[in-house]
């Protein structure tokens, strides 16, 4: 089939969906009150910044909807669903103890139809709302990245791509929503009912499966490739007629009668191509020439880094109270009073560490099961000018100047790596922003075309008289892999194990150091580095840090659920706090789950490089707190 064929039979036309509208509804007061009222005033004290920021997070949500950009409202709606998931354990306190709170000020939830705007009643929900809440809010980020996929120029690799992965983002939330959230709201609206929610899949599924295969589609016969888009299209067509049957019993409309018309032609039309294909095949030679995979385009250079820095080499860590405790990115922080304070969705995190979590006791049984391991030392480089100039050399000045934002912001991560100077936790950012980036230019590597590639030069830890010289990128992502388990251990063994904080980040911090060890010994054969990275010593590490989990001191709390869940614990003082983070972890592994693509991450306002207008950009809003948490930690190092 002709590429002309393509286009004529299949225009650039993807369906989106509206989100939800809601009432507003004062969620601080009320819900300050229970706490204050189930357990004490200093608990709400503990608490109230996280319920500040679910209250603005609504209040955002519904007043300001208009003034705020697609990725900001998806933004907006993940913040929200976080502080859901946190408070969560209050509304199910409300509802099973009504009699007893039955002075307490009633939290009511009205939500609209999403496809039937011009009805007037909606559905509420009182005191146990939560699960409308939860559905509401889950259908709307279903919602939102739809509409983002649909945003894109869908011309250009990067912008199909970027539309790509959002699709798939929106069928994994009205995944969730058919099979977890849809099933516990009592009295849903038609576009809360499993159904629906079903149907929403499968046309994201077949939307996004379409864009990641229209390059092959385009230039391929191969019939697998065209069935499997006609069978996801095919089940949307067949669900859109049973949501269209169940919309009449109830006498509304769910959506535009077209759409129905147009899923009809996608099935019909990759039901001629996959027969087409079957036919090719049988016809063409048993055997095929094997391809030589295309050098990049200029046009394919930003889509290339956004693949880059997404890549699945990055382990998948749970680093839940790793992030809660010492990330300065993270924008929910628990001190060690247990006070757990919130930042608003849409200002970058600035908090100072608690260094007092990192006091470690002077009889601390870590110190002597595990000896501190060194860190790799390296030698200064500069990586914009080489990596710039390979650019300019192999494309074209243009397209260096494009990408020039993401090559400064790797150079100036390299630099910060290698400074002595910072705490632990900015240290750790560093070097995980750091090893994503290095991924993100990986597929350049080796840089043929430049006669100055640059050359990553890495001191043996044990044995600094040691060096290895190599242009292999690969060396370069052992040896940052190598140093952040290094400084999970550093972390793990700086904690104050008298805590029941510091003993779930040094537990944590081990957890967090076995992961990194996943991705270190490919790299490290790749590479021909130091004796420090060769398989057999990592290998005596990794030992020695799972005995030492063996060994490990708990406290009175069991934290053996760690890292997925914290434990709860009897001190009546410490649950309210206990309850929200349990709160936080199911919605941080969820998100995890669902929000696979990472790329949308680039659309945030507090990533530190961004995608903006088609071109990938340092995050120049992100410079000053940057800043001055440098200075901070500058100042308890002299301290």
């Amino acid at each position: 089939m002709s590429n002309q064929s393509w286009q004529l039979l299949n225009p650039e036309t993807v369906l989106s969906i509206p989100l939800k509208k809601t009432d507003p509804v004062e969620l601080y007061l009320p819900l300050r009150n229970l706490v204050a009222s189930k357990y004490s005033e200093s608990d709400a004290e503990k608490v109230e910044s996280v319920l500040e920021t679910l209250n603005k997070c609504r209040r955002d949500m519904v007043e300001r909807r208009g003034d705020l950009s697609l990725p900001m409202q998806r933004d907006c709606l993940i913040h929200y669903f976080k502080c859901l998931c946190m408070v969560e354990s209050l509304f199910t306190s409300l509802s099973s103890d009504a009699d007893a709170d039955a002075d307490a000020d009633p939290i009511i939830f009205v939500w609209y139809d999403a496809f039937n705007p011009e009805h007037e009643e909606g559905v509420s929900s009182q005191r146990n709302g939560i699960q409308l809440e939860k559905a509401a809010v889950v259908f709307n980020l279903g919602a939102i990245c739809s509409q983002i996929a649909a945003s894109y120029d869908r011309t250009t690799a990067l912008g199909r791509h970027l539309a790509m992965e959002a699709f798939k983002v929106a069928a994994n939330f009205f995944f969730q929503l058919w099979k977890v959230f849809a099933k516990d709201v009592v009295s849903a609206t038609l576009d809360l009912t499993p159904l629906l929610a079903q149907f929403l899949h499968a046309l994201f599924s077949a939307q996004a499966s379409e864009l990641e295969l229209q390059p092959q589609l385009l230039n391929d016969a191969r019939y697998a490739l065209h069935q499997s888009v006609h069978l996801l299209y095919a089940r949307a067509v067949t669900l859109i007629h049973n949501v269209s049957r169940a919309a009449k019993l109830k006498h509304v409309y769910c959506f535009d009668r077209t759409w129905a018309t147009h899923l009809s032609e996608k099935e019909g039309f990759f039901g001629n191509s996959s027969m087409h294909s079957w036919n090719l095949a049988q016809a063409e030679a048993p055997q095929r020439e094997s391809s030589i995979p295309e050098q990049p385009n200029a046009e394919c250079v930003a889509e290339i880094l956004v693949r880059g820095i997404c890549r699945r080499s990055i382990p998948n860590l749970q680093q839940i109270y790793v992030d809660l405790i010492l990330s300065e990115y993270n924008p929910f922080k628990l001190m060690k009073d247990g006070k757990l304070v919130a930042y608003p969705w849409d200002m970058p995190p600035r908090y100072p560490t608690d260094s007092a979590i990192l006091s470690p006791s002077m009889s601390s049984p870590l110190s002597g099961i595990l000896a501190l391991l060194p860190l790799k030392k390296s030698e200064p480089l500069n990586l914009y000018e080489s990596l710039r100039n390979y650019f300019v050399l192999k494309y074209s000045e243009s397209v260096a100047k494009r990408v020039e934002g993401p090559l400064e912001m790797l150079h100036k991560l390299r630099n910060e790596m290698l400074r002595d100077d910072l705490s632990l936790p900015l240290r750790r950012d560093c070097l995980i922003r750091y090893f994503k980036c290095l991924c993100m230019i990986e597929p350049f590597f080796p840089m043929n075309a430049s006669p100055n590639p640059p050359v990553f030069v890495w001191y043996n830890a044990i044995n600094p008289q040691q060096d290895s010289s190599q242009h292999n990128i690969h060396l370069e992502k052992a040896s940052v892999l190598f140093n952040l388990v290094a400084l999970c251990t550093h972390i793990a063994l700086s904690c104050d194990l008298t805590t029941i904080q510091g003993c779930r980040l040094a537990m944590e911090a081990l957890n967090e150091a076995l992961n990194w060890f996943s991705p270190l010994p490919g790299e490290s054969k790749k590479a021909s580095g130091t004796i420090d990275l060769s398989e057999q010593y990592t290998s005596k590490i990794k030992n020695e840090i799972v005995g030492l989990k063996h060994k490990f001191p708990h406290p009175q709390s069991d934290v053996s659920s760690l890292p997925e869940y914290p434990a709860s614990t009897n001190d009546p003082s410490s649950d309210v706090t206990e309850q929200f983070l349990l709160g936080y972890c199911k919605a941080h592994s969820l998100l995890q789950e669902v929000c696979e693509a990472a790329c949308l991450d680039l659309l945030s306002a507090v990533s530190p490089v961004k995608i903006k207008d088609g071109n990938l950009v340092a995050n120049a809003t992100l410079e000053a707190p940057n800043l001055a948490l440098e200075n901070m930690s500058l100042q308890e190092t002299q301290h």
